[in-house]
């Protein structure tokens, strides 16, 4: 997550094969997910190797990228989901992205930070942000403004700035919103999205926060003495704040509150890592599944097993947080 923006989950491998870097994050470290192990999203790096690949991508976006979000915006104001409560405009969208690619480590591109457009491949994160994001944009614009290319990507670019970045913008590596806790803190100061963890009857979690300053070596930006400074006055922050979570054992009795589109954030067991692994909450059939990005096979999906049985299955979670989307 971190990295990404963390917190968002923070992954623990990179595999360098021929010459070719791949970083895979796991949820948090190593999970068992319907018997496969899968890792999470991440930004580990090995040298600069993938700091030469990744300018082949523009970090404004492609064509491409461009033509999902107008599909998409389209598609949401035909059927009318501006209309629906946010969370379930959130799940419509999110279902939509269902095959998408899952690639780590998507923000992590050469040159200066800035407001990363990749619409066609997406990490856990990515993918909860841009869920977020369109669905305010249908929200927040006309149909209109498909007509002009330019204030189109604007807006767009506006939303995820806003969602992405401390206090909407941009200044720096550390200005970017890396653990999940201090992403839900920053987006809940500005009435994007409000916690509900512990009106569920969430219990504190007393963790430090410190993956990322304990392992810099993971994170090319944290080379640069005044980042890695940054990030640790964050992490000491972070840690002073009270958090809460629902553990895994507590899950099935609190579900009934948990309403879809709600963003489940899945809480890790690794030292110093508050949040493994993202995605939104889904019913389906009675039962309570995750629908999000995760490596085990490599495309958006909704989970095969009910959320409570996933968390079980895997070492490195030990619960969740639940955050509702709020209507601009």
């Amino acid at each position: 997550m971190p990295g990404q923006r963390i917190p968002t989950t923070l992954s623990l491998l990179a595999l360098v094969t021929a010459g070719c870097m791949t970083a895979c994050a796991g949820d948090g470290g190593r999970e068992q997910d319907a018997g496969r192990e899968v890792y999470a999203d991440s930004e580990a790096w090995e040298g600069d190797l993938a700091t030469a690949t990744r300018p082949l991508r523009p970090q404004e976006g492609m064509d491409e990228d461009w033509q999902v979000l107008r599909a998409k915006a389209i598609m949401a104001w035909d059927q009318g989901w501006e209309a629906l409560p946010m969370g379930e405009s959130m799940v419509r969208i999110g279902l939509s992205f269902l095959g998408t690619t899952y690639v780590p480590g998507t923000l992590e591109v050469a040159g200066e930070e800035g407001v990363v457009v990749n619409l066609l491949q997406l990490d856990c994160v990515t993918f909860v942000e841009n869920a977020l994001a369109v669905a305010r944009f249908i929200r927040l614009v006309e149909p209109e403004i498909l007509e002009t290319e330019t204030q189109m990507r604007e807006a767009y670019r506006g939303l995820l700035r806003e969602i992405r970045y401390r206090g909407g913008r941009v200044d720096g590596y550390p200005s970017r919103l890396h653990y999940f806790s201090d992403w839900i803190q920053d987006n809940e100061s500005r009435g994007l999205v409000r916690e509900i963890t512990q009106d569920l009857g969430g219990e504190m979690d007393p963790e430090a926060i410190d993956y990322m300053s304990q392992h810099p070596e993971s994170y090319r930006q944290l080379m640069d003495p005044y980042n890695l400074r940054a990030i640790r006055e964050i992490e000491f922050w972070l840690s002073g704040q009270t958090r809460y979570k629902i553990f895994q054992e507590d899950i099935p009795a609190r579900r009934d509150q948990i309403q879809n589109g709600d963003i489940i954030a899945i809480t890790s067991t690794v030292p110093g890592l508050d949040v493994a692994h993202t995605g939104l909450a889904y019913w389906e059939g009675g039962e309570l599944h995750l629908l999000h990005a995760p490596m085990v096979d490599d495309v958006v999906e909704v989970s095969r097993l009910p959320l409570a049985e996933r968390i079980w299955r895997v070492d490195a979670q030990d619960g969740i947080r639940v955050v509702r989307p709020l209507a601009p």
